[in-house]
């Protein structure tokens, strides 16, 4: 008999909310404090700008308006863990739109003012069980925000890597729904038991086909922090490099992840 298929994890929407709106925030106040010099700057998404990236934010943000400017759909069709695959499609359109955003909005701290203004009054009117059309299709609207934690906390770390000294901080559920987003999206794709993957102190998935064990130490392994893993996962950082690194530890003939890897880029 087959395993049983686990239940979707549960998000806390109260707690989702808080962390969106905190973690955009602190964006708002790293990128309105840039200079011009570092507005330009690039960053690891090929062409883009530091001022395309911090743009492309306040349109994943706005995108929770929009949505709910929107008449709800009778019902929703997906959930967070069709999130990767059901925006790969819209990667040409996204960027596109970012780039034209940054150049119809010199004045970055306004938009980002009106973004969360918009957005702030919204989510305080509006139940969490709400469901929204987003470009990806209708969900609710508690997981089309556990989505947005993986675009700050995401581009947040990109932000960083192109900006020496910004050192955004990082809202700690805003990082850990995130993480776990990511790692239920590579049990999802890859289900099993053989392989057990840590990413301490946020997530333990397990996956990967193979034989299953039900005590003791797993024999295949995955280890790293929750950064590494979120750099792994959306392409930033490949899997040998991380390796050679000593970012990832991994034991045993199932724990080699290069083929799984990125779930999302």
């Amino acid at each position: 008999m087959p395993p049983a298929r686990k239940r979707p994890r549960a998000y806390d929407p109260a707690k989702t909310r808080k962390a969106v709106l905190a973690q955009f925030a602190t964006v708002r106040q790293g990128v309105t404090a840039l200079g011009p010099e570092q507005l330009a700057l690039p960053t690891r998404l090929g062409e883009w700008t530091v001022r395309d990236l911090a743009a492309h934010l306040t349109m994943a943000v706005e995108s929770v308006s929009r949505a709910l400017d929107r008449p709800e759909p009778a019902k929703a069709e997906i959930g967070p863990l069709d999130y990767g695959a059901a925006t790969a499609p819209f990667a040409d359109a996204i960027a596109e739109g970012s780039h034209a955003l940054a150049e119809a909005h010199p004045d970055l701290g306004a938009l980002y003012a009106e973004t969360e203004r918009r957005l702030t009054e919204r989510l305080a009117a509006t139940p969490h069980d709400r469901i929204v059309d987003t470009r990806a299709g209708a969900m609710s609207l508690a997981d089309h925000l556990v989505t947005r934690t993986v675009e700050l906390v995401v581009h947040s770390d990109d932000l960083n890597a192109a900006v020496p000294g910004l050192d955004l901080p990082f809202d700690r559920h805003a990082l850990a729904t995130c993480v776990r987003l990511l790692a239920d999206t590579l049990a999802a794709r890859a289900p099993g038991g053989s392989t057990e993957v840590r990413i301490p102190p946020y997530a333990v998935v397990q996956c990967v086909e193979g034989p299953r064990h039900t005590r003791g130490t797993p024999p295949n392994v995955v280890e790293t922090d929750p950064l590494t893993w979120v750099r792994l996962a959306t392409g930033r950082l490949e899997w040998a490099t991380a390796l050679d690194e000593a970012k990832v530890s991994a034991s045993g003939e199932r724990a080699d992840l290069s083929a799984l890897l990125p779930l999302l880029s």
